[in-house]
């Protein structure tokens, strides 16, 4: 079962007892991963990116064998790295050996694109688990390589790494464009749909844009990928330092008003 082909065992399914198990496991291993990494060291976070960055590469190397085993050699969708999760493995080296630009390239997808990315999937894990069942290769292998860039985005933020700015978008919307540029460019050669720019992907969220946008689909999937993601994670940051600073504002002001009462009693 753990390398069978596609069509031999019947499939998890999406939003089943399997797909809530390998989600509860994968969200524990997260949250133990972090309580367990020590975020005040950079250095520490910088080391922990190398190793999820061979972790992710390793999984995907021997994905990649795995469908050329089972004859998929023909189908360049299932073993390609070329899809908006498959810009980890990329921004893992650049933030890993990079230097400058690179680097932060590489860390400002990391801190926005993956954990988006790893979130999306790990709810609606629509290349894994509704063609294998839980206890396949593949199904374990897109938790636990999802799991990785959930991880990998939480503690670059809680550590503060590196501090997003708006301008960031720059190097955000600058890689995901040559990504969609070099997918754009093979799909039309091979007839694929990596980066799920170029055909409709039924079953999933894709298909809804497809019917809506026609023959600017491959345009507009395209910028979504390119603004929202990036935009989403800066505006969840804003959103819970203000609740921080309030909540920082709120003590200060019973400090005060408990040693005021102090003074008088």
């Amino acid at each position: 079962m753990f390398f069978a082909k596609p069509g031999e065992y019947e499939p998890c399914g999406i939003f089943s007892a399997e797909h809530f198990f390998l989600l509860a496991i994968t969200l524990l291993g997260i949250g133990i991963a972090v309580k367990h990494t020590d975020i005040t060291k950079k250095n520490v976070v910088k080391r922990n990116i190398q190793i999820i960055t061979i972790f992710a590469w390793i999984l995907e190397i021997i994905k990649i064998i795995f469908n050329f085993a089972v004859g998929n050699g023909n189908n360049i969708n299932t073993y390609i790295p070329l899809y908006y999760c498959s810009i980890f493995l990329y921004a893992g080296i650049f933030s890993s050996i990079g230097k400058e630009t690179v680097k932060r390239i590489g860390d400002v997808f990391l801190a926005t694109g993956g954990i988006i990315g790893g979130i999306i999937f790990l709810i609606l894990p629509t290349t894994s688990i509704t063609t294998y069942p839980m206890l396949h290769y593949l199904s374990l292998q897109s938790f636990a390589y999802h799991g990785a860039m959930l991880y990998i985005g939480i503690i670059i933020n809680k550590s503060k790494y590196i501090e997003l700015e708006n301008k960031d978008i720059v190097y955000y919307s600058g890689l995901l464009f040559v990504m969609c540029l070099s997918a754009y460019i093979v799909n039309n050669i091979f007839d694929s749909n990596l980066m799920f720019i170029s055909k409709d992907f039924p079953g999933s969220p894709v298909t809804i844009i497809y019917k809506l946008t026609g023959k600017l689909f491959p345009l507009v999937v395209s910028l979504a990928q390119m603004i929202l993601p990036f935009y989403t994670v800066i505006g969840i940051k804003n959103v819970i330092q203000k609740i921080v600073v309030k909540k920082e504002q709120k003590n200060v002001q019973i400090d005060s008003i408990n040693q005021t009462v102090g003074r008088q009693s």
